[in-house]
């Protein structure tokens, strides 16, 4: 049994592993690749003195409004501290709170510089913007608040919940073949499958999740990961922003050399 358990850890950390491989080089490669043209160039930028930035103003601890109105998060703090490198100034940034729907059209139609707001970079994405390195990388975790439930196979014959036609579905079916699975509308339904003990867990993406536990402190998020996906920067396509997408990129590293990033990323509780 403890040899069976220890192969499974180990393929899993594999398979993670290679999935944050193939998702970096992917995103390096289509940084530097695009045709059409949208949004502001670096000296234009810099002559008017503040980026214009599309953000998420309802998702903690990504980008929210705290209790006085003011927006906090992960995407906010690196939102600023692009502003400082390429402006000068932490405050030269404007914030324009956008849907989910909004997150790509915004910066094809000349609204913002560039999205900071949860965006996942793909393939088919890439079709139509370009994508910065990643700045976190987001995946698939499990949450709960029954306290019998301490890791993965604890959840091998019970019931859990997912998102109606979500991508989790196919991963929880890949690592709990024999669990049930709940098809749910929203977050809030599965919370309330949850509570009514209908369920006994609900697979979501790792960086929502991790506010959901800051909300309600009785859940808990499992360790184990199930996939892994690179949250990055949306910036236009174009040989005349290459100098703007070469800026981000280069200060994203620095960030991620230095550990400013991981810090950030575990200051708002992110796993």
């Amino acid at each position: 049994m403890y040899n069976r358990c220890s192969r499974w850890q180990i393929m899993t950390r594999l398979h993670l592993v290679l999935s944050a491989t193939i998702f970096l080089i992917f995103c390096f490669s289509i940084v530097e690749t695009g045709l059409t043209a949208s949004a502001a160039e670096m000296s234009e930028i810099q002559q008017r003195g503040y980026l214009n930035v599309a953000v998420k103003d309802n998702l903690r601890p990504l980008g929210f409004k705290d209790g006085n109105g003011n927006l906090q998060g992960l995407e906010i703090d690196l939102a600023k501290r692009l502003a400082a490198d390429l402006v000068g100034k932490a405050d030269g940034v404007k914030f324009q709170p956008v849907a989910n729907r909004d997150r790509l059209s915004v910066v094809l139609d000349k609204k913002v510089d560039f999205a900071i707001a949860r965006v996942t970079a793909t393939e088919s994405r890439s079709r139509i913007v370009n994508f910065s390195v990643p700045y976190y990388l987001d995946g698939t975790l499990l949450v709960t608040k029954d306290t019998s439930v301490q890791q993965l196979n604890d959840l091998a014959k019970q019931k859990i919940a997912v998102l109606n036609n979500s991508s989790t579905i196919a991963k929880v079916r890949y690592y709990l073949p024999n669990a049930e699975l709940v098809g749910v509308n929203s977050y809030e339904e599965a919370r309330e499958e949850i509570e009514n003990n209908a369920v006994a867990a609900f697979a979501a993406d790792a960086s929502v999740l991790s506010g959901w536990v800051q909300q309600y402190p009785q859940y808990r998020l499992l360790p184990t990961k199930l996939s892994t996906e690179p949250l990055s920067i949306v910036m236009p396509k174009g040989l005349q922003y290459d100098e703007f997408r070469r800026n981000v990129n280069q200060a994203i590293a620095r960030y991620l050399e230095q550990g400013w990033l991981q810090q950030r990323a575990q200051y708002w509780g992110l796993p």
